[in-house]
């Protein structure tokens, strides 16, 4: 594995896993109010294209951390939705 994959999914590990205290948050508070649904939409759409474009490349430190990072971002927009 090269340098440059390694830092990748370093990189990749850190942005990831930012978004679990978020959600861990709002299961245990079910407040969400002070999240912007346009905010929750945008970063969704950004992080589901980040993933197909990581597939097309075949690379995986972008397939990763897009690919688990959409699903604690679709987490955090279905708790969005549901009591925001």
């Amino acid at each position: 594995m090269s340098a440059i994959t390694i830092i990748g999914l370093i990189a990749a590990a850190f942005t990831t896993f930012s978004f679990v205290p978020q959600a861990l948050k709002i299961l245990k508070s079910k407040e969400t109010r002070h999240l912007s649904l346009l905010m929750c939409l945008s970063l969704e759409t950004g992080i589901f294209l980040w993933f197909v474009y990581g597939l097309l490349l075949g690379n995986l430190p972008i397939v990763l951390a897009n690919g688990i990072t959409l699903i604690f971002t679709t987490l955090v927009l279905v708790l969005k939705l549901k009591f925001g």
